[in-house]
């Protein structure tokens, strides 16, 4: 035992002379983590590729400079970078691995999931009956499998929170819809209404398009829908807010220790609806360039935000490749809207980031103005002298809390089923020669049952899916089902301006907005 214990010691000395003995000062980092590589390679058990070692080591290195600093490897950089500069055929959602489960962030609007149903927070168990949940599948391997040729067939198992058991969808792969605009039209009175679901290479464009239109029919004041827009590009937010903006005023700004310090960005007078009133719309969801967009309008008292708190993503990213084509998505500066704030939330060690919406959920937030907390050391002042705060997302104007109004249990049984998308294009499908000589969603309508029919004819094709009919919950869910059911059913003969036209008739955020517009509260310059 002394001589094992004595070579044991000698041979430790040596490997620690040999591969970590320090020289003057030049020992740093850098130095420690290849002499560890050179250390595995010499010594370890068994062979080993420590490049594959160092590759899967990178996305955690990454996680520790802040939450949207990433390394994509080169077997991912394509499908990262086909959502906002492309198109692909796939099932159309964008998705993040947490605890290694597949968790859908969004289901992309036109998209092949959308249409069967499928919800941002489902969470993807199977896939065509193998499991993946808890298989430590990389991003790669769960994109190759969700994707596909065109019109193959792709079978998922779905954890939803509302549900207890799996819930079984079958998607058909198509291509994904790249588009900024889901819907433009005139929503009232001299009012254009524009929803905007990502800012990609193509949304300035899009949106400049969109809103001629709308001024050729004759709006005069602006509903601009951000809601769900997790942002992008920063240059068509930038591009944008020049659009409703005099001259000389500040958009944004970014600071960074390593980041050329610059003027910031501002508007240059050309935009052609300086006179023009608007109100944007935002959600918790809503990040990044929709808060860049948001946050000019606001600080310039140039429009009314109405709706939740948005997202509060105040960082901004290079995405930087790699000579082995691999990239790093890198946080190199903050920005700063106009009245100087960063609405960056936390993400200081000890804060649970990617639980905060769901933290606010649970304080309320979403019910209740009052819930809502901002640090007080973090208040600025826009143009006019109104108060607002950074830290912690866009503080909406005017508040509208989320509504709850018709969900019970049976509407949450039917949803989760994706009855209502199913009956829908069922029905559709069914009477799709005589809807489609309707001119828009509105004439549409005049073609449908009566409300009390067709949610009889719902009812009774979910009952036959499995859901019982209970009356007092279908009575409370009532309205809820059948604009649903009749939103649904204008897309799919118009598309998504058709289920926006339908949807927004009983939109409590939509509805602020016009009444609004309608008071001139909107009017610039805004002051308390």
């Amino acid at each position: 035992m002394p001589l094992v214990i004595a070579v044991a010691l000698t041979g430790g000395m040596w490997i620690g002379k040999t591969f970590f003995s320090n020289t003057g000062n030049n020992w740093d980092s850098r130095k420690k983590l290849d002499s560890i590589i050179r250390l595995i390679e010499r010594n370890y058990v068994d062979d080993i590729d420590t490049d594959s070692l160092l590759e899967q080591s990178l996305a955690g290195f990454m996680t520790g400079l802040d939450p949207h600093s990433v390394y994509i490897p080169a077997s991912d950089l394509k499908s990262v970078n086909e959502e906002l500069e492309g198109s692909f055929s796939g099932i159309g959602i964008t998705f993040n691995m947490i605890g290694d489960t597949i968790n859908v962030l969004e289901v992309i609007s036109g998209g092949p999931s959308e249409k069967v149903g499928l919800l941002p927070g489902d969470r993807i168990v199977t896939v065509n009956d193998t499991m993946v949940a808890g298989q430590k599948w990389s991003n790669g391997k769960v994109m190759s499998s969700l994707r596909g040729p065109k019109n193959s067939i792709v079978r998922l198992g779905i954890k939803r929170s509302t549900a207890k058991n799996l819930l079984p969808f079958e998607v058909t792969r198509g291509p994904i819809p790249v588009t900024s605009v889901d819907a433009s039209y005139i929503i009232a009175d001299k009012t254009g209404y524009l929803k905007i679901n990502k800012f990609g290479a193509q949304t300035y464009s899009e949106f400049l398009n969109s809103m001629v239109e709308l001024a050729s029919n004759g709006a005069e004041k602006f509903i601009i829908d951000l809601r769900g827009n997790g942002g992008g590009f920063m240059e068509p937010a930038v591009l944008m807010a020049n659009e409703f903006l005099e001259s000389d005023l500040p958009i944004v700004s970014m600071k960074g220790a390593h980041y050329p310090e610059k003027a910031p960005l501002g508007s240059d007078g050309s935009g052609a609806f300086r006179n023009a009133e608007i109100v944007v719309l935002l959600d918790e969801v809503s990040a990044s360039a929709s808060e860049i967009f948001a946050g000019a309008i606001q600080d310039n008292d140039r429009g009314l935000i109405v709706g939740r708190r948005s997202f509060g993503k105040g960082l901004v990213q290079n995405q930087l490749e790699l000579p082995d084509s691999s990239a790093v998505r890198l946080t190199v500066a903050r920005y700063y809207t106009p009245s100087g704030r960063c609405i960056q939330k936390t993400y200081a060690p000890g804060t649970d980031y990617d639980r905060d919406l769901l933290t606010r959920y649970e304080h309320g937030e979403y019910y209740n103005a009052d819930s809502i907390k901002f640090d007080k050391n973090l208040e600025f002042s826009t143009l006019h002298g109104r108060t607002v705060y950074g830290g912690g997302g866009i503080m909406p104007d005017i508040f509208v809390p989320n509504d709850t109004t018709g969900i019970t249990s049976y509407y949450l049984n039917v949803v989760n089923g994706g009855l209502i998308q199913k009956y829908s294009f069922d029905y559709t499908d069914r009477n799709r020669e005589r809807l489609s000589k309707s001119r828009n969603a509105t004439e549409m309508l005049s073609l449908l049952p009566d409300d009390d029919t067709l949610l009889q004819e719902f009812v009774s094709y979910a009952a036959k899916a499995g859901v019982t009919p209970r009356w007092y919950y279908i009575n409370l869910s009532r309205n809820l089902i059948v604009s649903s059911l009749k939103a649904v059913i204008a897309r799919n003969i118009f598309g998504n301006r058709g289920y926006y036209e339908i949807f927004n008739e009983s939109d409590p955020t939509v509805i602020s907005a016009i009444e609004a517009l309608d008071e001139g509260k909107a009017a610039f310059p805004l002051t308390n």
